[in-house]
This record gives structure tokens, C-alpha cells and sequence, in this order.
């Protein structure tokens, strides 16, 4: 199979969909690779090593498009790249549909087949191909949170944690997923006092014996929300809903309420955001204040540190595009229930009940 890899052009997206070693597997099983000429460069993965594996360059965004029949990329095209899409190729990336109209419109269009690494899911409820990028922006988090928190950049002027005779900063974290369990550990090695709500008792008992109950775990509800993101300094919110539009959590009303000064990050802000108020923003512009509270909402968070992002991806995503380059699309996805679940659209329909659900919502 011929399987191209674009420069990723969203704005301070560094990351690529591929490295060289992944590179070297696929040619080793007789495909053909094209990659974009610089794709690797904010990874810092050169063109060479891309070449020394085995891929061939092109030049230009067009043609390395053209050139697949099997598109691996890092995140969901934008406008600029809807005229590459076309009915006989398959798209592999994230692509976060629920939260995007014009996109899911475009692939509708085109009649392309989109196979979203996001809903990709195995029969133990894991998101395989979403983990890594969950463990790398659920570490994320507390840092850019810690940095939002300082009075120059429009928190309170609190510090994690870790001084004697001082309150820790108080850290509640929205959700026991991934990204959640690994916010919280960062969190908690900062010094900070640090509570995960849920409404999975299993995740909170696992918090519970992984952390010694240095971590508080609360049920999830409507009035526990409220009480304790009321009383946080950072919040950061990490519900999920694979394929569909993310829970919103924190309203308008009650970042009202909350401490002036006090940080909010979403790192759902890909499905939407879990924050009433919660808009994309970039890493040259990642925050925005509403009411007297600093919201951090960019949409690719784990691109601001794309070495270590673009090997965890290819560790996870190399096996399944390597699936369907041996099998082809259909043939994969019919041997593999897990990666059935990825596809989002085919010939200009929804196929997966999560983001076919978000429509039906309007």
C-alpha cells in the first residue's frame, strides 16, 4: 500500500504522524512511504533519517496527499486541506468530530474514510490509540497550570506547593482517566493538595491504593462539582465521552463563584471542552479570563512537546496502520472489532453512533 505522512499545518503543531523507525517497519512489509520534506522537523526527526529508513520525500503538501492511498497524519485537517480529501483514500488521525461541523461536512463530501485514532476502542472500555496523547497532556496540565497560577500571568500568585508553613494549592481533577490519573500524579509530585471526582468507583479505588489516599477520590455529582471547584485554585478537566461531545461540568455560574485569580484547564477542549466557557486557543495564545479566572484551553496540548509525542503516538499506532496497510481498510477493520470502531465516516455517511448522535443534538 502507498502510505503518505503530511507536514501537520495546524498552528504550533510540531508533532508527526510517523517516526523513522515506524517508517522502516512499514517498507520492511513492502509498502511504500512518502513523507512531506521537513514533516519531522519540529520533532526534531530529519529528513534524512526519514530517507536512511526508507520513505521517499516529496516536496509539498499536494503531493504527498496525491500520493497515498493510506494518509496518516497527527491531528484533523483544516480548511486548508479539505481539497486533498477524495473518496478513495483513508484518512488515519484524530479527528475529533463531534466538536467539529465543517470537517465532518467536508469528509461527507468527499466521500472520504475517516478512521479516527480517538474511538478506536478495546472490549475493556481502553483507548488505545488515545492513551499516549491522554498521558502526555494529563501531565501536561498541572505544568501549564502551575505557570497560568502565577500572578504575571493572571492567577492568584500561588505556588503548587512544597513550603513550609503554607496551605498547598488546592488541585481538583475532573475525571479518573487517563489524563486525570496522570494530571493528578504530576500534580501531587508539585506539592499540591489534590482531589480526583469521578463516577467510576473502580478508577477511584485505583486512586485510592495507587496514591496511599494521599489523593482524595469523590463521587462525581452535580453538587460535588460545584463544592469543590468552588474551593480550587486549579481545575482541570478531562471527561470523555468517546466520539461524542464532552460533558460541560463547570458553568458559567459557578466560575463566578470561584476564587479570582483561579486556573481552569481543559484538556477536553478537543471533544468540546468540559467548561461552559471553554473555546480553542493555541500555544502563542493559550489562555483567556473569564470572569476573574484563567482559562487553558488549547486544542493540542501534547504539541508542545512533539519528540516525546510523536514517539508515544507511532508505538501505539504503528501496529493497527500497519494492519490496514497488509489488509487493506475494510479487511482490517472486519478482523479487528477494536479498530471497527474508528471509523467515522465512509461514502458520505456517519458511522460511528457517537458523533451521529452529536448532530442529531444539532
Amino acid at each position: 500500500m502507498k502510505i503518505a505522512v503530511p507536514t501537520e499545518v495546524k498552528p504550533q503543531e510540531f508533532r508527526v504522524a510517523i517516526t523513522p523507525v515506524g517508517v522502516h517497519e512499514l517498507v520492511r512489509h513492502g509498502h511504500e512511504v512518502f513523507v512531506q520534506a521537513g514533516a519531522g522537523v519540529g520533532s526534531a526527526l530529519t529528513d534524512q533519517a526519514y530517507v536512511d529508513a526508507g520513505a521517499t520525500l516529496l516536496p509539498d503538501a499536494a503531493a504527498t496527499w496525491e500520493a497515498g492511498e493510506l494518509v496518516l497524519k497527527v491531528k484533523e485537517p483544516v480548511a486548508t486541506e479539505y481539497a486533498f480529501l477524495r473518496d478513495d483514500l483513508v484518512l488515519f488521525t484524530y479527528l475529533h468530530l463531534a466538536a467539529d461541523r465543517p470537517l465532518t461536512q467536508r469528509l461527507l463530501e468527499a466521500g472520504t474514510i475517516g478512521i479516527a485514532y480517538e474511538t478506536v476502542r478495546l472490549p475493556s472500555g481502553l483507548l488505545p490509540l488515545l492513551y499516549p496523547m491522554s498521558e502526555v497532556a494529563g501531565c501536561l496540565a498541572p505544568q501549564v497550570g502551575a505557570h497560568a497560577m502565577m500572578k504575571a500571568q493572571g492567577g492568584r500568585g500561588v505556588l503548587m506547593g512544597c513550603v513550609g508553613g503554607v496551605p498547598n494549592a488546592k488541585v481538583v481533577v475532573l475525571g479518573g482517566g487517563v489524563a486525570g490519573q496522570n494530571a493528578a500524579n504530576v500534580a501531587l509530585g508539585m506539592g499540591a493538595d489534590v482531589t480526583i471526582l469521578d463516577t467510576d468507583l473502580d478508577k477511584l479505588r485505583q486512586t485510592f491504593w495507587r496514591y496511599d489516599n494521599r489523593v482524595k477520590q469523590i463521587v462525581s455529582t452535580a453538587m460535588s462539582v460545584h463544592d469543590q471547584v468552588l474551593a480550587a485554585d486549579l481545575v482541570i478537566g478531562t471527561v470523555l465521552i468517546p466520539g461524542a461531545r464532552a460533558p460541560k461540568l463547570v458553568t458559567n455560574a459557578m466560575v463566578a463563584q470561584m476564587k479570582p485569580g483561579s486556573v481552569l484547564v481543559d484538556v477536553a477542549i478537543d471533544q468540546g471542552g468540559c467548561f461552559e466557557d471553554s473555546h480553542p486557543t493555541t500555544h502563542a495564545d493559550p489562555t483567556f479570563t473569564v470572569h476573574e479566572s484563567v482559562f487553558y484551553c488549547v486544542a493540542n496540548m501534547p504539541g508542545a512537546v512533539p519528540n516525546t509525542s510523536t514517539w508515544a503516538l507511532t508505538n501505539a499506532t504503528l501496529p493497527y496502520a500497519l494492519r490496514i496497510a497488509e489488509l487493506g481498510w475494510a479487511e482490517a477493520l472486519a478482523a479487528d472489532p477494536a479498530l471497527a470502531l474508528g471509523l467515522n465516516t465512509r461514502a458520505g455517511e456517519i458511522t460511528h453512533p457517537g458523533v451521529a448522535a452529536a448532530y442529531a443534538e444539532g
